[in-house]
């Protein structure tokens, strides 16, 4: 009877250390909520109504094939992404983007750790504002 008491003990906490261990990585992608993704509707609105901005995340090649009106290529993959952030206006809020929204998220919790705190996400990125049928500069 004991033998099967401490099997049964052992199991349990083998399966709540694996269910415990899945919740925390499920949990590990989720942005923070200080950063906010908007549709390509809100950040036309954001455009039009705001001081804002408006920063392309992706490679420079990526960014001279096309990229949103005004918006300033800062790359994250480049060695001087912290540093070149940190020349932003921290009091002006700012929009991320990059091709479908992954290196912006991911760029958001770089500025949000700079101390930038009004931070929006284009959801879907630019491959998305071009699938609404915006136009696209390019050089």
């Amino acid at each position: 009877m004991l033998n099967n008491l401490n099997y049964f003990i052992k199991n349990t906490l083998i399966a709540l250390t694996i269910i415990c261990s899945c919740i925390i990585l499920s949990c590990k992608g989720q942005t923070d909520s200080r950063i906010k993704n908007i549709s390509v509707e809100d950040m036309q609105s954001l455009l039009k109504t705001a001081d804002i901005q408006l920063i392309d995340v992706r490679t420079p090649e990526e960014y001279q094939s096309g990229f949103i009106k005004n918006a300033e290529n800062i790359n994250y993959f480049s060695p001087s992404f912290e540093e070149e952030i940190l020349k932003l206006d921290r009091d002006k809020p700012i929009i991320l983007y990059c091709r479908s929204g992954n290196r912006s998220s991911k760029s958001a919790v770089k500025f949000l750790n700079a101390g930038f705190l009004n931070l929006y996400n284009l959801d879907g990125g630019i491959l998305n504002w071009q699938k609404q049928g915006l136009d696209v500069i390019k050089e």
